[in-house]
């Protein structure tokens, strides 16, 4: 199963003060934002195998990175801002899902998913934004195991 995880391109800042849940959700990409998830989403639409599942979080700066892919997705509330990885891996179904699944969201969730399948020390793995970390599962000598396919940077394509 590939499992590509690409978090969403740069957004505004929140208010000042204490962001309520709503306001976050409404933040909208910045201009470099914007140019970030087209250039990825141009790099992405030439690997992404046909019948890739496009899942999104509901937050405003996710619909719009994924707008740039140009393809069919769907929004997830289970991808929303305070989503655990634990609730991104259920959704997917890591690692018994037949197709290649892209989830685009948000920090920590993303990386901690991704410190959680490489067994990494820390509980979290910083993933900048608007930066795609593809990841896939495989046998190997009867265990399962989960291998970095590509780690791709906007600034970088």
């Amino acid at each position: 199963m590939d499992l590509i995880l690409w978090r969403h391109a740069e957004a505004q800042d929140a208010p000042p003060g204490e962001p309520q849940a709503g306001s976050d959700l409404e933040r909208a990409l910045t201009p470099r934002g914007e140019k970030q998830a087209v250039r990825m989403a141009g790099w992405l639409d030439r690997q992404l195998p046909e019948g890739t599942r496009i899942l999104v979080s509901p937050a405003r700066r996710c619909e719009q990175t994924a707008l740039a892919l140009g393809r069919k997705y769907k929004v997830r509330p289970e991808l929303a801002p305070d989503a655990t990885a634990a609730q991104l891996l259920e959704l997917v179904q890591w690692p018994q899902g037949k197709s290649p699944i892209l989830v685009i969201g948000h920090q920590p969730t993303l990386g901690q998913t991704i410190a959680r399948l490489l067994g990494l020390q820390e509980s979290d793995c910083p993933v900048k934004k608007g930066s795609v970390w593809w990841l896939r599962t495989r046998q190997r000598d009867g265990q399962s195991q989960t291998v970095v396919v590509t780690v791709q940077s906007p600034e970088v394509l």
